[in-house]
Order: C-alpha cells, then sequence, then structure tokens
C-alpha cells in the first residue's frame, strides 16, 4: 500500500530515503482537504500567483499544468501543483461563494446538504441583502426569495437606525401578506427580527419582501434581511 484509501496521502515505504518529502506532501495535502476549503470550482487554467496550500477543482478541458486533470482537485504545495480525485460525500467551503458543498460523484453541489445517485439534491441555504429604506409608508427590496423555493423564515437586523414621520415600529412581510414573517418590530440600531413560518410557505415567482410602517412615512435606514431557503433540484440529465 503506497497511499492512504480517502485522502490519497502518500506513505513511507521501508527503507526509504529522504523520508521527510513525502511526510511533508502528505501534511500539505492533510492541510488541504480537512476542513476543505476550494476557491472556485470548474477552473479550467492554474491561477497565475497561487497560494500555497490552495485548492481548486478543475473543470472540462483543463490547460498548462492542469491538463489531463480534469475534475480532480488541484493543491498548490511546496511550488507544485497536487492533485486528487475527490470522492462522493466529500464536502467543502466555496470561498468564493461564501457556500458550502457536496460532491456527488460528478459535479461539486452548492448548498446542498444531501444529494442522491442520479444527482438530485435537497438544497438549504440563506440568502442575505442590506436593504436601504425608501421614503413612503413601505419599503419594497428586490426580489430576493427565488421562484420554487420554500422559505423556514425570514430573519433580520436594523443596520442604520430606521426613521420616519409618525413611524413607531415596522412590520416584514410580502406583498399579499405585509405581517407574513413579523409585527411591531423596533426602529434603533440592531434591532432585529426571527420570523419562523408557521407552516413553511413556497413562492412559485421571484419575489421581494416589504417593510411596513404601522404608521406615518419612513425617511431612511437600513436592514440587514436574510431568507432562510429550501430548494429542489433535479437529477442530472442523461
Amino acid at each position: 500500500m503506497s497511499e492512504t484509501y480517502q485522502f490519497e496521502l502518500p506513505l513511507v515505504q521501508p527503507s526509504q530515503a529522504q523520508k521527510h518529502i513525502t511526510v511533508n506532501e502528505s501534511l500539505a495535502r492533510l492541510d488541504a482537504v480537512a476542513q476543505m476549503r476550494i476557491v472556485e470550482t470548474q477552473v479550467i487554467a492554474p491561477p497565475a500567483s497561487p497560494i500555497d496550500g490552495e485548492a481548486y477543482a478543475v473543470g472540462s478541458s483543463a490547460t498548462g499544468e492542469w491538463a489531463g486533470h480534469d475534475a480532480s482537485l488541484a493543491i498548490f504545495s511546496n511550488g507544485g501543483w497536487v492533485f486528487l480525485t475527490p470522492k462522493i460525500g466529500w464536502k467543502a467551503r466555496n470561498e468564493t461563494l461564501g457556500a458550502d458543498m457536496i460532491f456527488d460523484g460528478v459535479d461539486w453541489r452548492i448548498n446542498a446538504v444531501s444529494v442522491s445517485a442520479g444527482g438530485a439534491a435537497s438544497l438549504q441555504h440563506v440568502i442575505e441583502i442590506d436593504h436601504v429604506m425608501g421614503a413612503g409608508a413601505s419599503s419594497i427590496t428586490a426580489n430576493i426569495i427565488p421562484s420554487h423555493a420554500q422559505v423556514i423564515g425570514v430573519t433580520a437586523r436594523v443596520i442604520t437606525e430606521i426613521t420616519g414621520s409618525g413611524v413607531a415600529n415596522w412590520s416584514l412581510g410580502v406583498a399579499s401578506d405585509e405581517a407574513r414573517y413579523a409585527i411591531g418590530l423596533g426602529l434603533s440600531l440592531n434591532s432585529y427580527a426571527v420570523g419562523i413560518s408557521g407552516t413553511p410557505q413556497t413562492y412559485y415567482a421571484d419575489t421581494p419582501l416589504q417593510i411596513t410602517a404601522d404608521a406615518g412615512s419612513f425617511t431612511g435606514g437600513e436592514i440587514r434581511l436574510a431568507v432562510h431557503v429550501v430548494e429542489l433540484s433535479v437529477p442530472r440529465a442523461i
């Protein structure tokens, strides 16, 4: 046996010279894949100035030093590239997207919590935006809720004090139900909302959130909004 099964770490062989080279390579690989962080996926060309320990998921038709290593993990180690073959169920953090991933045997699935052999997946993630309040009795966000997403709940934090004429508090919801997620919320910095759906709500079109004043009109402020959603992904094409 020349390498380990899980992470393909090279093993020191009997009577091997320069054992430190093998040990150091094993440690470098282990540092890259334990609590794995991948800079990007579907990359086909090595970066110009890689940092020691960085890992990339190689895409199709890779070029340069990555040629012939499609679908591998490329780890920059001791001035050169080391390649590993990811296994089904490996998990990693996508540094560029700030999202968790699972390898399903073919692709790295963003935000997946469970994947099937055929590529279907259950996705769970948080969509977060900072919304600057517009003037008026209500303020509408961008379409933060994606079509065909089931919303578990919505949370919020006031990050710039909300101001207004005659406004004492506010509610959080959507156009069809302006208090669906919370009511009677504060205006001051760091006021927050935890709006859990009593029955998870599914939206069949891209949908904005709505912030509504109890009375009067908003003049300013900013709220950090987070929508906690579940989405379904169909089996991969064949």
